[in-house]
C-alpha cells in the first residue's frame, strides 16, 4: 500500500473495466483491463474512437488500440471478446505502442496482421524491440548472468534463473509487424477529430512515448507516470553504463506543463487525477533512496547486491530480482556519475561503489 495514495484522486472510485469488456473514461476513450501472469498482474489498454482513410481516400471509423498485452492463448481470446463486445461493429484502424516491454508490444504483431494495420511506436524502442526478439540473449542468458555476478549477486539459484532466460523476450514477444511509423516528442497525432501530442520520456524504456489530448485534459501515461508503485528504473547488461534514473527523473518534469487536473490513463493502477502530486511523490521516493545508498556508502563500499535490502523490504521473487538489481544500479550510476561514489573492482572481481574522500556527506 502506498501511504501517499491518498493524496491523489481516483475519479472512477474502484470501478474496473469488466473481464473482456471496456469501460469509457473519458468521450470515444475506452479502458481495458487484462490480466499478466507475473505480480503485476494487470494491464491497462485503450481504444481510441478513430477515423481514417482507405486505400481509395473514403473516410473510415474505427479504433486506434494502445498497448497490446502479451501474446498468450489467453490474451489473444480477451481481444476478441473484445472485438465482439466493444468494436460497436468497426474495425481497428491503428495500433500504437507506447514502449517495447513485452506487456506492451507482445500482440503488436497479431493486431496488426489480422486487421491489416500499421505500428505506431519510436524508432528507438522498435529496434530494440528487433534485437530483443531475434537475440535470443537480450534479457538473460550467460551475459547477463555475468553482470549481475560482476555487481555482486552469488545467488546461485538467481543466476541460473537468468542463465535460463535465453528465451523470455521472444517467448512473450515472439515477431513484430515488419514495417511501423515512427513516433517523435512534439509529434501531434489525429485521433478521431482530436490531437493527441505525444511526449517521448526516458529511463524505463529507450523512447517511450506518452499521449496528451488536450480536448480532453488526458494522458496516456504509459509506465512514465503510475499512481501506486515507482516506475522500474534499470541498468541492462546490454548498456552496463547507462545513467537511466538522471533521464527518468529529468523526463517527469515535462508532465508538470501540463495541467494539475489532467486526467492521467496508466499503464497500471487505476486512472487518477493529482499529476503534479505524481510526480513530486516520485522524485522525493528516488531523492530518499538516494539519501539511504548515501548514508549506507559511508559504512564501506557497495555493490548493487548490498543496495537491495536498503532499496527493497519484502521479499523478492527471481523475477522481481532482475528489476531490482537494474534499480540498485540505478541508483548507484547516478550518484557515480554525480561524483559522490566511486566505483573500483575489487579482488574478488565486484564492482563497488564508495564515497570520494573529498566528498562530504553530511
Amino acid at each position: 500500500m502506498n501511504p501517499l495514495e491518498h493524496q491523489i484522486h481516483y475519479p472512477l472510485g474502484d470501478a474496473l473495466p469488466p473481464q473482456g469488456g471496456t469501460m469509457e473514461v473519458a468521450p470515444g476513450v475506452k479502458w481495458i483491463r487484462m490480466g499478466l501472469p507475473f505480480a503485476l498482474d494487470h494491464i491497462n489498454l485503450w481504444l481510441l474512437r478513430d477515423r481514417q482513410p482507405d486505400a481509395d481516400g473514403t473516410m473510415v471509423s474505427g479504433w486506434t488500440v494502445v498497448d497490446c498485452c502479451i501474446d498468450s492463448a489467453t490474451t489473444r481470446a480477451q481481444w476478441e471478446q473484445v472485438f465482439a463486445s466493444s468494436l460497436e461493429g468497426l474495425p481497428i484502424l491503428r495500433v500504437i505502442v507506447t514502449h517495447m516491454h513485452p506487456d506492451h508490444i507482445g500482440l503488436a504483431h497479431w493486431l496488426c496482421d489480422r486487421w491489416k494495420v500499421r505500428l505506431w511506436i519510436s524508432a528507438t524502442d522498435y529496434n530494440v524491440a528487433r534485437t530483443a526478439v531475434y537475440d535470443r540473449n537480450g534479457f538473460g542468458g550467460e551475459a547477463s548472468a555475468d553482470f549481475y555476478a560482476l555487481h555482486g549477486m552469488q545467488d546461485v539459484e538467481f543466476l541460473q534463473h537468468v542463465r535460463g532466460r535465453v528465451s523470455y523476450f521472444p517467448t512473450l514477444v515472439p515477431a513484430l509487424p515488419p514495417t511501423f511509423r515512427r513516433l517523435m516528442e512534439g509529434d501531434v497525432i489525429e485521433i478521431g477529430g482530436r490531437d493527441w501530442q505525444c511526449i517521448s520520456g526516458y529511463g524505463h524504456a529507450p523512447e517511450h512515448i506518452a499521449l496528451y489530448c488536450a480536448e480532453l485534459s488526458s494522458l496516456i501515461s504509459g509506465d512514465m507516470v503510475l499512481p501506486r508503485i515507482s516506475t522500474n528504473v534499470s541498468v541492462h547488461a546490454a548498456e552496463p553504463e547507462s545513467d537511466p534514473l538522471r533521464l527518468f527523473l529529468a523526463s517527469l518534469l515535462r508532465y508538470l506543463a501540463l495541467p494539475a487536473d489532467t486526467l492521467v490513463l496508466p499503464s497500471h493502477g487505476k486512472p487518477f487525477q493529482g499529476l503534479h502530486e505524481r510526480i513530486q511523490q516520485l522524485q522525493n521516493h528516488h531523492r530518499d533512496r538516494l539519501a539511504e545508498i548515501l548514508e549506507a556508502a559511508k559504512s564501506g563500499p557497495l555493490s548493487a547486491a548490498d543496495v537491495l535490502p536498503i532499496m527493497f523490504k519484502r521479499k523478492l521473487d527471481a523475477h522481481q530480482m532482475t528489476f531490482a538489481m537494474g534499480e540498485a544500479l540505478a541508483h548507484l550510476h547516478l550518484l557515480w556519475f554525480d561524483r559522490q561514489l566511486h566505483r573500483v573492482l575489487d579482488a574478488a572481481g565486484v564492482h563497488r561503489f564508495a564515497p570520494h574522500a573529498s566528498i562530504e556527506l553530511a
